[in-house]
């Protein structure tokens, strides 16, 4: 009986972080024979693909400091200073349509694709951003324009990728977060991405953040997808239908961010969102930018007639 009872309490448990969008959203691990990395003319991997991420439990998905100690951030006094900032006055610039940065789109929950060419190679992330990176042996400039996604260049070594971005936005500036929690990001920020694809299936990525104006220490972080199955891929996605309402209504700051070291979406702290995650023709997001109690907004779909009404 007791074995009954803690099953059915693992299954509610479940249920409240793991909605159906979960079966469309999040990778499974590949269980079958292995199969080779596809490799370019001069043997290098390739990393096109529609990527899943596998989400690790107990860990929190949108948060840089998934690996740090407690989820928190090495945060110096300047950082401490802009994070109250985020947190108490800023409303999510991704929520305001704001270009979404690097590192938070590495950071997000979201499946995204990668198209890989010789001298180039972009990623495609579930809000209609996209960012390039430089393959074709040019060097970091030594003072870049700023740019939410910010400067990469990339080599190869081995059979790893190694892309160097800098060049970013500052959060001081009130539009741009390093991720979901509303960590900072200066702009002199410099983020270190290396890339593997040991097989067909699988991804990975080991991330270094380097930011002296608002850590004392870089940051590392890691992560893995999976391939998608053919077929699937990124669909349209309308980024401003709620933005009006999401400027004058939402609360600044990330939402309440749960002991897990995540905000959740939404008011039960789920791992994924609600589809369809925007409004595209006569669909309709749910509620994918509050990430917190559910407030009436123009996007909602009227009520179903109740049956007295009938």
């Amino acid at each position: 009986m007791l074995a009954a009872v803690v099953t059915l309490f693992a299954q509610v448990g479940l249920a409240q972080t793991l909605p159906p969008s979960a079966e469309v959203l999040l990778g499974k691990e590949y269980r079958g024979p292995n199969v080779p990395t596809p490799r370019d003319a001069e043997g290098k991997p390739l990393l096109t693909g529609y990527w899943k991420l596998l989400h690790e439990t107990g860990k929190p998905d949108g948060n840089l400091g998934k690996d740090e100690p407690g989820f928190r951030l090495p945060y110096s006094a300047r950082g401490e200073q802009v994070l109250r900032n985020n947190l108490t006055k800023v409303v999510d610039p991704e929520a305001r349509c704001i270009i979404t940065g690097i590192p938070r789109l590495l950071t997000s929950v979201l499946p995204f694709e990668i198209l890989h060419t010789p001298k180039r190679l972009g990623t495609f992330h579930q809000l209609s951003w996209h960012r390039w990176v430089w393959l074709d042996g040019r060097k970091l400039e030594d003072d870049p324009d700023p740019e939410y996604l910010g400067n990469a260049v990339g080599h190869w070594e081995g059979d790893e990728l190694v892309v160097e971005s800098i060049g970013f936005q500052d959060s001081a500036d009130g539009r741009v977060w390093l991720d979901d929690n509303g960590n900072p990001q200066s702009a002199k920020a410099r983020v270190i991405e290396r890339w593997s694809r040991p097989n067909f299936h699988h991804l990975n990525l080991s991330l270094t953040y380097i930011d002296t104006e608002y850590y004392s220490k870089p940051i590392h972080y890691r992560r893995s997808w999976v391939i998608g199955a053919p077929g699937e891929g990124l669909k349209e996605f309308s980024c401003e239908w709620n933005t009006p309402w999401v400027v004058t209504h939402l609360e600044p700051g990330p939402g309440v961010i749960g002991p897990n070291g995540n905000r959740g979406y939404g008011p039960n702290f789920q791992i994924v969102p609600d589809l369809p995650l925007g409004s595209v023709s006569s669909s309709r997001g749910t509620a994918y930018w509050l990430f917190r109690p559910n407030k009436p907004k123009p996007s909602d779909l009227p009520s179903p007639p109740s049956a007295a009404a009938r």
